[in-house]
């Protein structure tokens, strides 16, 4: 594994600290991003550049993707100079991304006509949890395809779980941020409430986490709400993208549609924000 070349596509917020992880710990690394000033950083640390997915595919082993949405994805994958556009017997290519069920099938099928190989492998944490290699990888597909490159992607997170088949892993990952959705906007809710009837929303918060409802989650937007902090480490975009997502695949659960159709009507005031920021919708 030490001696294969890794490749990766995608320098935002979490495919930057993802990859350095790599890179430090020795691996030889190439990286590709839309807007190539993001590679710059990995560059100075010793990672080559590539021009395209085609050029990316062609000189590495493994690639890894850690993109925005499906429509990136299939862009990587199909476009003139994508990875399809390239040889890729024998490669494997994990997915990172938070995407649909759907497009990893697809991207699955048009690699293992090509003889190569996928794994969709998207990650429960955000930016913190990825510049401490802490995060969750939920991983899908072929469990001997898994198991040979869990030795990466153990070096990225705390812990690695196989769900199973192709498009499982986003699967899961659409249940779990579903979930997100369902307890940002309960806490939010909460917190306007207790405001109204004259609690502080500190006392709270304090009530809530020396309780079996505390979480690191609710301590860190709590904080967030009591800060009046909503940059964003996760945006509101992004959680209304994967919500989306996952009506698309077929939630049709009365707290999840709630939450969707509430982070959709702000997204379009709050969309670069924290999904906390949901809170300023819900005092209008």
């Amino acid at each position: 594994m030490m001696k294969k070349k890794i490749g990766w596509i995608g320098l935002g917020k979490m495919g930057k600290p993802m990859s350095e992880k790599l890179l430090k710990a020795g691996h030889k690394l190439s990286v590709y991003n839309r807007t190539a000033k993001k590679e710059a950083p990995l560059e100075k640390d010793g990672a080559s550049t590539a021009s395209n997915p085609r050029q990316l595919v062609e000189e590495c082993d493994i690639v890894f993707l850690m993109v925005s949405d499906d429509d990136a994805v299939r862009e990587i994958f199909t476009s003139e100079e994508g990875i399809l556009a390239g040889e890729v017997q024998g490669k494997i290519i994990v997915n990172m991304s938070t995407v649909s069920p759907e497009v990893s099938k697809e991207m699955a099928s048009g690699l293992e006509e090509k003889k190569a190989k996928y794994v969709d492998a998207p990650v429960s944490g955000s930016v913190k949890q990825a510049e401490e290699a802490s995060l969750v990888i939920i991983a899908g597909g072929k469990k001997e395809v898994i198991d040979e490159v869990k030795p990466l992607l153990e070096q990225i997170g705390k812990a690695v779980i196989y769900i199973g088949d192709t498009g499982h892993g986003n699967a899961a990952k659409l249940a779990v941020n579903t979930f997100l959705g369902i307890v940002t906007q309960g806490l939010a809710e909460v917190a306007q409430f207790s405001e109204q009837m004259g609690v502080e929303k500190s006392a709270l918060f304090e009530i809530i986490n020396n309780s079996a409802l505390g979480s690191s989650f609710v301590k860190l937007k709590g904080n967030s709400i009591l800060n009046k902090d909503y940059d964003a480490a996760f945006t509101l975009t992004h959680l209304t993208k994967d919500l989306r997502l996952a009506k698309e695949s077929g939630l049709d659960f009365p707290l999840g549609n709630t939450a969707y159709e509430t982070f959709k009507n702000a997204e379009a005031d709050l969309g670069d924000e924290d999904v906390i920021a949901i809170i300023k919708k819900l005092k209008k």
